[in-house]
């Protein structure tokens, strides 16, 4: 079974999108925001619990680039560390297909991926730097598994939910989760009483005051 579907607050998560998510991650004075990583394709969308890999140049001989696929959870994502490498892939279309077949939740890389077209084709989403085919093999291999990692500067531990959508990744962590979920679900239900507020012809100015929105954010002690 997949692990999101059972898991609540991933689940919770899924609901919201990264831009309320990055609001209630300021609120608490957490940097959770991952800087550049987006979707191969902005209709990509994951949301699971991390399972981290960090990756290092290569050794003579080199280490393997992706041999640890097979041990991944279903629901997971996949979160990669090349030190925001653009120069080699860690990622390309036989640890897509694998994935995908295995119920990987996503792919968020600080670097570069590759075979973008079968990812498109399986919707499978891998958010990233950038794409590029120049392979990773012989040039960077990996160090750890489930060991603290830096995506886009955001600091992403084992078990940290991730969550990605069409403006980029959050990462929410682990120790934090209840509080960012309850900070953003606030901040969701007081953006939808303003849009309510205005249909109904309400100012804006008027709504936004009255519901608090320049505050929404704003850090609280």
């Amino acid at each position: 079974m997949n692990e999101t579907a059972t898991d609540k607050n991933v689940a919770r998560a899924a609901l919201l999108d990264t831009a309320t998510l990055s609001d209630a991650l300021d609120r608490l004075g957490i940097a959770g925001q991952c800087h550049r990583i987006k979707g191969r394709d902005p209709h990509m969308h994951l949301a699971g619990r991390a399972c981290t890999i960090k990756y290092g140049p290569a050794s003579t001989p080199p280490g393997t680039v992706g041999d640890y696929i097979d041990d991944v959870a279903p629901g997971t994502v996949l979160v990669l560390d090349n030190d925001g490498r653009e120069d080699c892939t860690v990622w390309g279309d036989i640890l897509t297909e694998i994935a995908h077949r295995r119920g990987v939740a996503g792919t968020v890389i600080d670097g570069i991926c590759r075979d973008v077209a079968l990812a498109l084709q399986l919707e499978y989403p891998i958010f990233s730097r950038d794409h590029w085919m120049r392979t990773g093999k012989d040039r960077v291999q990996v160090e750890a598994v489930n060991v603290t990692v830096n995506i886009g500067h955001a600091r992403v531990q084992p078990g940290d939910i991730l969550r990605g959508d069409a403006d980029g990744v959050i990462v929410i962590p682990a120790e934090h989760e209840q509080a960012v979920l309850e900070a953003a679900e606030e901040i969701h239900a007081a953006e939808m009483h303003i849009r309510e507020a205005v249909r109904r012809g309400m100012r804006l100015d008027e709504a936004r005051r009255e519901l608090g929105y320049h505050q929404l954010q704003t850090r609280r002690r």
